[in-house]
């Protein structure tokens, strides 16, 4: 746990906007000595916060993720699983009476899953565990997917703390039913890292993106900076964090 810890505030410090708060903090020392040097750090730190706000920033990064195009029923219909990885919980709803429901992403996800298993009949299983503590993020799942889209789910893993975890930590459910092609669900930004792990684990994947990043209607839109474009922007960077350390292991 001490390790996973230390594992996401070294992310966090590494990504922006926290990086580029120090970045302009570093400006404002060094420009008692060095004007020049800490204004050009102090503006690039502003320079770059706005641009990673710009919606059209944000969509050619995440853009840049989404290399895998909708399922389509030919590769559905070669799939033997739909496996639905976890993307964060909703702990402690107040409006489910304080009872642990799925986080924006996790929803997603499990709706695109509920559609495919309803197509397909396949069985399905759904994992994530505990990172924070708590109730494992696997059985939150089973319990939308059952409790809320009436769509049964045959396995749950609940040990998992990370897409690599879901990978290791699943196979040996699906192999021994015999299954060797899943289909797999997640963010389009998500799966390019996602399938990689699973291929290594020795599956034939069939990605099932969820969740592209679409333009709302009204172009004039596009161009505003919000929160919203530099959270997207956060994730893509993160994202390519994520298949950097990866293509190094």
């Amino acid at each position: 746990m001490l390790l996973l810890f230390l594992k996401k505030l070294l992310t966090a410090l590494l990504m922006p906007p926290f990086s580029l708060v120090w970045l302009a903090a570093l400006g404002l020392v060094l420009g008692r000595r060095r004007p020049r040097l800490g204004r050009w750090a102090a503006g690039l730190a502003l320079l770059v916060l706005g641009a990673l706000s710009w919606p059209p920033v944000a969509d050619a990064l995440l853009g840049s993720l989404e290399r895998h195009p909708p399922l389509s029923a030919q590769a559905l219909a070669q799939a033997q699983a739909i496996v639905v990885l976890g993307g964060g919980i909703y702990p402690g709803a107040p409006e489910y009476g304080g009872e642990d429901s799925v986080a924006r992403p996790t929803l997603q996800r499990l709706q695109y899953a509920a559609t495919l298993q309803r197509r397909s009949q396949l069985p399905v299983l759904v994992t994530g565990g505990a990172p924070e503590g708590g109730r494992p993020e696997g059985e939150v799942m089973q319990n939308v997917l059952e409790q809320q889209f009436g769509v049964p789910v045959r396995w749950v893993e609940s040990a998992s703390l990370d897409t690599a975890g879901n990978a290791a930590l699943s196979a040996p459910l699906l192999r021994a039913a015999g299954v060797q092609r899943v289909a797999l669900v997640s963010q389009a930004w998500h799966l390019p890292r996602a399938v990689a792990l699973f291929e290594a684990q020795g599956f034939m994947v069939l990605p099932a993106p969820t969740g592209f990043r679409t333009r709302p209607p009204g172009a004039w839109k596009r161009y505003l900076p919000s929160a919203e474009a530099l959270l997207a922007s956060q994730t893509a960077l993160h994202e390519w964090l994520g298949r950097l350390v990866l293509a190094r292991a």
